[in-house]
């Protein structure tokens, strides 16, 4: 053994199986209390009392050995044996360990020990820390109705077998950071510290049901390769840190309570996470984490903001969740999802959407397993609201039954194949009879307010304003997608703002918003029937009133024939005299009689028919201008009606 090999306690040096013993000399003895004969043993033990402090490093032991230090500690009423302070760190032990019925006053430290088999704690009482530290245990370590009032030190602790940490109660923190062991359960277990499990390694599954952490939990890194059980587990005060963790199987938080907000930044999910029941006072977040296997999570109650952002999920999925925000900003979808939300604030900027994926406003709450309607407190009754499909190519997105008011879609790509499903509410204009009422985008709401001011909606920090032209080809394409879908009157709006862009287009030519203007004036551009009709109106009006003061002429022609006669031979000819335009003040001219047949002649100029009444020279250039103008109007008011009715 070299001097740097040598422990920093006096030790025994005894040579067995070719090595020397690094057990602490026991009083002023020469060996550690493995290698004292039999007199110096019972001697030392002889001179221990209960309370007495214990210090053993190093020091080889067996059950029989343990239990022969142990037996002068007991109380001879209780059979409790009562400790100061413990030092075992480094010893090695044959076989299974089992401490019993021990009152440790100060610390029992184990740390860097070496267990041949199990090792088993029960009705153990430890006034400060149990420290485990580096420890290797062969077997299973079951520390069962114990309770510890410092530190729990399992510090890279390998453990070939289960933990069962089966403790009461820990007063200040349980660190487990680097600790690799098999299964791993810490049913009902009291943290009142941190409990870190940073970078432990558990190979089958782990239990946490029912534990309480006082100060938070932090998870960082933790690798569990099958099932993660955290059903009634209370996070209190400080948060609940999965990030990067590596869960191979389900992790259920039935029933569990998050005072704090719960993060699994980066980490693996390989199953389901049900939240039935469980109450969480701030958000969630799981940034970057990858689902594996994952086919549902929820149903989630979060009062605050759940967050997606950069997730991938690789299976099919399907999320219940009520809450006040939901991010899914840069995710990930490589199968199909159906997200079944309530209340929320959805942003799927940039999402990569590869199969379907269906985003669902749900009006009714979700219940548990056992048919109990889930409580959402802390969540006002408003519709699903997505806000932004910036960047998304919507090729495979279905929107169903969400308020899409300030939703943004400049950016998106393949609008025309977007779902727009059951009653999706848009942004309609500002009150006042100057605004046709209809659906309009809040990009549109956003230029028209920097345009007319009050009553349009303007653009939040942050997000850009787009003229006319960057918006008409939005419009266009969500206007295929709803006659894709065989919604024609819904369709009709997005092809109003479409046109409505069109005619603000200031990269356009003069003679195409010329043209716009005019459609528009005349027709809403063929989707307002009452303008066409009133156009219409106003148009046989003025036909009528021309035709009664300038197209009759003064009196009825009647036919005049005229002929010859060679005896044998009758010829006539008959003749129309000229019609003679009125005369005479315009209010002897407004007569019933002049008022029928002008009516008469209108109605057949609108029918695109001749009347075959006699006409001034003026009256024949109105009725020819009332046979093209009329005939079109009409058309006009009969395509807004038709675009408003057909399926």
């Amino acid at each position: 053994m070299t001097a740097t090999d040598a422990p920093a306690w006096p030790h025994c040096g005894h040579l067995d199986a070719g090595e020397r013993c690094r057990g602490r000399r026991v009083g002023s003895y020469t060996a550690c209390l493995a290698h004292l004969d039999s007199a110096e043993r019972a001697a030392h033990l002889a001179s221990l009392s209960p309370g007495a402090d214990l210090d053993h490093r190093g020091t080889p032991f067996t059950q029989d050995l343990l239990d022969e230090l142990l037996a002068p500690l007991r109380d001879p009423g209780s059979g409790r044996a009562r400790v100061g302070d413990a030092s075992f760190d480094e010893v090695r032990f044959t076989g299974d360990a089992e401490l019993e019925g021990i009152d440790f006053g100060g610390f029992c430290s184990f740390a860097s020990a070496v267990f041949g088999g199990g090792l088993y704690v029960r009705e153990v009482r430890a006034g400060g820390d149990l420290r485990l530290g580096a420890a290797q245990v062969a077997g299973d370590v079951w520390l069962d109705d114990t309770e510890v009032g410092g530190d729990a030190w399992f510090y890279e602790t390998r453990i070939k077998g289960t933990l069962w940490f089966c403790v009461r109660e820990v007063g200040r923190s349980a660190v487990f950071k680097g600790m690799t062991c098999g299964d791993a359960y810490f049913s009902g277990v009291r943290v009142c510290g941190v409990a870190s499990f940073g970078g432990a390694a558990i190979d089958g599954n782990a239990t946490f049901d029912g534990a309480v952490f006082e100060d938070g939990a932090d998870f960082e890194k933790v690798r569990v390769a099958g099932r993660a059980c955290f059903d009634g587990t209370h996070f209190h005060r400080s948060r609940a840190c999965f990030n990067g963790a590596d869960i191979g199987g389900d992790i259920p938080f039935a029933e569990a309570h998050f005072a704090a907000e719960a993060t699994f930044d980066e980490a693996t999910i390989g199953g389901d996470m049900s939240f039935s029941g469980a109450r969480l006072e701030a958000g969630i977040g799981f940034r970057r984490a990858v689902f594996r296997r994952t086919a549902r999570i929820g149903p989630l109650v979060c009062p605050g903001t759940v967050d997606f952002s950069d997730a991938v999920f690789e299976a099919a999925w399907t999320l219940e969740a009520a809450a006040r925000e939901v991010h899914f900003r840069r995710t990930r979808w490589a199968s199909t999802a159906a997200l079944r939300l309530r209340y929320a604030v959805v942003d799927l900027t940039d999402a990569v959407v590869e199969f379907p994926v269906t985003v669902v406003g749900r009006p009714r709450p979700f219940v548990s397993p056992e048919g109990e309607v889930i409580a959402e407190p802390g969540l006002s009754d408003t519709r699903v609201r997505v806000t932004s499909v910036k960047g998304v190519d919507a090729a495979h997105l279905a929107l169903a039954d969400v308020d899409l008011t300030g939703c943004l879609f400049v950016e998106a790509v393949h609008l025309d194949q977007l779902r727009l499903e059951g009653r999706c509410v848009l942004a309609p204009p500002p009150d006042g009879l100057r605004w046709i009422r209809r659906r309009t985008l809040a990009e549109e709401h956003h230029w028209r307010a920097t345009r007319y001011g009050d009553g349009w909606t303007p653009a939040p920090p942050g997000v850009e304003t787009h003229d006319p032209a960057v918006l008409a080809p939005v419009y266009r394409q969500l206007r295929k997608a709803l006659e894709d879908g065989r919604n024609e009157p819904g369709a009709a709006d997005f092809y109003y703002g479409e046109m409505e862009m069109r005619r603000h287009d200031a990269t356009a030519s003069l003679g195409e918003r010329t043209l716009l203007r005019l459609y528009w004036a005349l027709s809403g551009y063929g989707l307002r029937a009452t303008r066409a009709l009133a156009w219409l109106v106003l148009a046989m009006t003025a036909t009528v009133l021309a035709m009664m003061l300038w197209g009759l002429p003064q009196a009825d022609l009647d036919p005049v024939s005229a002929g010859t006669t060679d005896g044998r031979r009758v010829t006539l000819t008959t003749r129309k005299p000229t019609p003679v335009n009125p005369e005479g003040p315009y209010t002897r001219r407004l007569s019933s009689a002049r008022f029928e047949k002008s009516v008469r002649v209108v109605v057949n100029s609108v029918i695109f028919r001749a009347s075959g009444q006699d006409l001034t020279t003026t009256g024949m250039y109105v009725e020819i201008t009332a046979r093209l103008v009329e005939p079109g109007l009409l058309g006009l008011a009969i395509l807004a009606v038709r675009s408003r009715v057909k399926r």
